[in-house]
């Protein structure tokens, strides 16, 4: 339980600082301040809608080209990650005897007939390892992302 605990628990500080890079390319992408764009990023509710936002008014704002296609190419890998966030915060956990762990996750599937909810996933050595992967995948983004900041001279102070 405290291996699975500290990655969920990395994995949030890692979101957290990585989506906050979002204030950012706001901040750069509409010449407002800092302190304006946070207001902005956090009356946005969502990771999704953030990401979105800032995604539309890189194709409003910028031209077509590198900078355009490098801001572009990162929230899109961004908003790969969301699956990832998702799962982890947003299930219900169960945490067996037998000190078996799975995710029950809570969203509710629309069918023509009938609906699928509380999908559970079992915690397997190889889930593990997956979310190893994601977290490292994660952290990439996020130095990228502070070069792309920096790059295109975006306020980061």
């Amino acid at each position: 339980m405290d291996a699975v605990m500290l990655r969920v628990g990395r994995l949030n500080y890692a979101w957290s600082n990585t989506e906050s890079l979002l204030i950012h390319m706001l901040a750069g992408l509409t010449g407002m301040s800092n302190g304006a764009a946070v207001v902005i990023f956090l009356s946005v509710t969502s990771a999704r809608g953030r990401i979105e936002m800032v995604e539309r008014l890189a194709k409003l704002r910028l031209p077509s080209g590198d900078h355009q296609k490098d801001l572009l190419e990162l929230t899109a890998r961004f908003s790969r990650l969301l699956a990832v966030r998702n799962r982890y915060n947003h299930s219900i956990w169960s945490f067996e005897e037998d000190g078996s762990v799975s995710t029950i996750l809570m969203r509710i599937a629309d069918r023509r007939d009938r609906i699928h909810m509380g999908r559970k996933q079992n915690l397997s050595d190889d889930e593990l390892d997956k979310l190893d992967r994601d977290l490292t995948t994660l952290s990439t983004l996020n130095r990228e992302m502070w070069r792309f900041l920096q790059h295109y001279n975006y306020p980061i102070e």
